[in-house]
């Protein structure tokens, strides 16, 4: 680590480069040059989805954590309460999905929690759903140029008891949704998500021919449907992603509070 810093990179090797080595270019009137690369940010793995239900929204994640075809851990969670009181989170509200950087969804993380915590202490009340889905909207905004290198989920009940998932960028864009699905399995589960959430291609058997057929009803799943449907979708996800697996972390938030229950998955 001391060669990342040194003063002397002759002697020490590259500096303020972690993995590419220096490439020389030949220059006439000065000898040669020496061209440096240096990456901040690295993909470590996993996926996350999220579904907002009639009267509670789940999030969930694996919790794997990679490095190219490198496992470092098979316990680093994904899903995170926000804004709680106590050190457990016990009082929390809002749920946070981060996937993407590691270190850079810990600090987003971070960041989110403080700022609900402190509009917890001024006002007196947590703060809503809605509000928060602003706030982390701004604190992805201002790092446009720089940006944590994530895709995020926030989930939470609204104003009115209502399921309510936001799905963001990684300089702010959002919006809110029934389903989103983000990470390195997200091409897998979101298309499985439009069908048996948002009820894409799906129609009523018998009930005509081309254009004639009718679509199923679109109506908010019951939550121990969700629940087999968020095992489902990390279950086909894993057998077909070496980037997912190990454990299936998953949240539910109600009235009630904030549930939390951990599941097996694939290890290999």
């Amino acid at each position: 680590m001391s060669a990342l810093f040194s003063q002397n990179p002759l002697m020490n090797g590259p500096n303020y480069s972690f993995s590419d080595t220096p490439v020389s270019h030949p220059n006439e009137a000065h000898g040669e040059l020496r061209e440096h690369r240096f990456n901040p940010y690295t993909d470590n793995g996993g996926s996350t989805l999220a579904i907002a239900g009639a009267d509670f929204a789940i999030v969930a994640g694996d919790t794997r954590l990679t490095s190219g075809y490198s496992i470092h851990t098979r316990y680093s969670p994904k899903v995170f309460k926000i804004g709680g009181t106590t050190a457990d989170q016990k009082d929390a509200t809002i749920v946070l999905s981060v996937v993407g950087f590691a270190a850079d969804g810990t600090a987003l993380r971070e960041r989110l929690d403080a700022a609900c915590k402190m509009y917890r202490y001024r006002h007196g009340k947590p703060m809503s759903v809605n509000a928060a889905a602003k706030r982390l909207s701004t604190m992805l905004y201002q790092k446009r140029f720089f940006p944590y290198y994530v895709y995020a989920i926030l989930a939470g009940l609204d104003e009115e008891g209502k399921g309510a998932v936001y799905s963001y960028d990684p300089v702010g864009s959002y919006e809110r949704e029934m389903c989103r699905a983000g990470g390195a399995a997200a091409s897998l589960i979101m298309p499985f998500l439009d069908n048996q959430v948002n009820f894409k291609n799906q129609h009523i058997p018998g009930s005509g021919e081309g254009h004639a057929i009718q679509e199923r009803e679109k109506k908010p799943l019951l939550r121990e449907q969700v629940e087999i449907l968020v095992k489902d979708a990390f279950d086909g996800a894993v057998e077909r992603h070496i980037e997912v697996g190990d454990g299936l972390q998953m949240m539910v938030i109600t009235s009630q509070g904030v549930e939390e229950h951990y599941l097996p998955l694939k290890k290999d």
